[in-house]
């Protein structure tokens, strides 16, 4: 790759594996920048592994100009009060094809096969001929697209939701895009098992965080079109080997994935529901020989788009790059003309696709979420987390934690190798568009550098908050996540409790030359490796944090208010998940209700966490609990 670019990349790892090397810890890099810097034509062929997302592209003009269609066979029912839409009148949108429409794949047979200058492909659910039962919905998710909530209860929505009967109005389709899946190229990959099924014209997402969604919060308009896609509802011309079917269990975790990040402020894909279908699905969890049958499930995720790197990187490595211009005309006129870019400003696109970018990673570091599967068509291209497989919020504090086990030989996609990872990703499609030729190694290199302008700065202010403090300290906060390593100290609870931990209680820790219990209780076997040593290490901590308190004058109030903003009581744990799939399996839903509602309110919701839901994993990681694969 040009020379600018390696540049523009060695200056970012200076800055931050340097530079803020203080407010987290990083690992040491040995990869060189040439190897990362090769471009496309050295790309090595792979078949890796990963989930698969989607996204709704024709038709999707901005002309506005749309037609409604709808089947003979609807089900009844009518909108009512606030709600615009039923399951009668999902008004899923189709606006008039033209030269100017993204272009579809002319072979409409459902088959594997590669498919060329094509977007996408149009394609029907797969009916299962099971009776589907409706698990859980979102009720704030049903309002953003305009849908009453208690549409759910039909035994209708069951069935559409779950693939079993065609939408009214829908025309579905997948989308054609490839991608690096764990450093190599993979060629074609596209939506193996998602179907959109269109959009539906709702309102703009409240923004409840300032770090809530870009994609879901920066629109000025109230109206704004939502993409909805089912996830497991049977083949497309993209599944290669597979089924095109989805578990419960990864269902389940899609579903609350998303909800929770969503509430947690993170930038994200939606859930609208869960759906049992009623069918087995045959799988090999760890892929050691062992298949089993599994009970089937489907997630409508939903979003404002679900375009991902790898739609750009495809059409590039194949040299249709005409292709490329078209969809990144599109997306800028579609998505980013609400911040200001202009059509055929490329170079300002790009920059804020890497500040978003840097802005959504900055927010995985702050509340502990590790991806699991960072490949580039896991990249949304407005910022959003997307395609929620074998992730993890990291339970001890670990910088090199991965939940993947596929990730475990080499910990590419670990928690600290996630800021790079980013950049990596960026690269690649800063490789399509040069290629295309709609960008220049100066502003790919000016993009590069603003995601980690943007990566640093979220970050320092998140360090910032989880402190409790009015201006950063890098030392500071290096010397914490230290101490909570070598203790191996729960990251969740342990930022939490210590926004509680008074300057009275930290001056009498500092007296007796003890750590106040309710901070040793989130504590674990590290702790008590050279107990003695651990602990005046925090007692040194307490000293030099209660000093910085008082130098920037701020309160047990003003510190608790800060805190508990940035430092939520309760994030989901795969060990709890664990059994929450147990119990739905069995037909018991109540439990996933309430560890839902728990979650939507994760900064206040002290009330409604039940205990079990704060314990921390045991130390040593357990195989498909904490530990998970790509299989689902």
């Amino acid at each position: 790759m040009p020379s600018a670019l390696t540049s523009a990349r060695c200056v970012f790892r200076r800055n931050y594996l340097n530079g803020i090397r203080s407010n987290m810890t990083t690992r040491t890099a040995t990869r060189t920048t040439s190897s990362r810097l090769r471009a496309s034509s050295q790309q090595t062929e792979g078949t890796g592994t990963g989930t698969r997302g989607g996204v709704a592209l024709e038709g999707l003009r901005w002309n506005n100009k749309f037609a409604v269609r709808r089947r003979r066979r609807e089900v009844d029912g009518e909108p009512t009060g606030k709600y615009t839409h039923s399951l009668t009148r999902c008004s899923f949108i189709h606006h008039h094809p033209n030269q100017e429409t993204l272009p579809a794949d002319p072979d409409t047979s459902n088959r594997t096969r590669q498919v060329e200058n094509a977007i996408f492909t149009r394609v029907d659910p797969t009916p299962t001929g099971t009776e589907p039962t409706f698990i859980i919905g979102s009720s704030s998710v049903a309002e953003l697209i305009g849908l009453d909530p208690a549409e759910f209860s039909r035994p209708e929505f069951a069935m559409i939701f779950s693939g079993n009967a065609k939408a009214p109005g829908s025309d579905p389709y997948a989308q054609c895009y490839g991608g690096h899946q764990f450093g190599h190229w993979a060629g074609q990959l596209g939506d193996g098992r998602a179907l959109s099924l269109g959009e539906v014209e709702g309102s703009s997402s409240p923004s409840s965080s300032p770090s809530s969604s870009p994609s879901s919060s920066s629109s000025s308009s109230n109206s704004v079109r939502w993409e909805l896609q089912l996830k497991g509802a049977g083949m497309t011309p993209y599944s290669r080997r597979a089924d095109g079917r989805a578990v419960l269990r990864s269902s389940l975790r899609e579903y609350v994935a998303s909800e929770a990040m969503e509430a947690l402020g993170v930038p994200t894909t939606r859930a609208l529901s869960l759906v049992r279908t009623g069918a087995q699905v045959m799988r090999d969890m760890f892929y050691n020989g062992n298949a089993q049958l599994e009970p089937g499930a489907v997630a409508c995720r939903v979003a404002r788009s679900f375009v991902r790197f790898g739609s750009f990187q495809l059409p590039a490595s194949r040299g249709d790059f005409a292709l490329v211009k078209t969809l990144a005309d599109y997306i800028i006129a579609e998505y980013y003309a609400e911040d200001g870019v202009e059509a055929g400003d490329y170079a300002g696109w790009f920059g804020c696709v890497a500040r978003r970018t840097g802005e959504m990673i900055a927010e995985w570091q702050r509340v502990g979420f590790t991806h699991g599967v960072c490949n580039s068509d896991n990249f949304s291209i407005l910022g959003d987390t997307i395609d929620y497989g074998p992730y993890g919020w990291m339970e001890r504090f670990d910088p090199t934690f991965t939940p993947n086990t596929t990730d475990l030989p080499g910990r590419r996609y670990c928690y600290q190798a996630q800021p790079e990872i980013g950049q990596w990703n960026l690269l690649q499609l800063a490789r399509a568009l040069v290629g295309a030729g709609l960008l220049d190694e100066e502003t790919a290199s000016d993009g590069i550098a603003a995601y980690g302008e943007a990566l640093v700065t979220r970050y320092t202010d998140n360090m910032r908050r989880k402190m409790g403090l009015k201006e950063a300290d890098g030392e500071l906060a290096h010397k914490l996540l230290m101490l909570m390593y070598e203790s191996s100290a729960d990251y969740t609870n342990t930022f939490r409790t210590l926004g509680g931990v008074t300057v009275a209680d930290m001056e009498l820790a500092m007296e007796v030359k003890e750590v106040p219990s309710r901070l040793q209780r989130w504590f674990g076997d590290g702790f008590e490796e050279d107990r003695d040593d651990k602990e005046m290490a925090w007692i040194e901590f307490f000293r030099q944090y209660v000093a910085l308190l008082r130098k920037q004058g701020v309160t047990d109030a003003e510190r608790w208010e800060i805190q508990r903003e940035a430092n939520p009581v309760l994030v989901p744990r795969n060990h709890v998940m664990v059994e929450i799939i147990e119990e739905v399996g069995r037909g018991e839903f109540a439990g996933l209700e309430a560890y839902m509602k728990a979650l939507s309110n994760p900064y206040g919701c002290d009330d409604e966490v039940e205990e079990a839901w704060l314990e921390p994993a045991p130390s040593k990681p357990r195989l498909g609990v904490e530990l998970l694969s790509c299989s689902s």
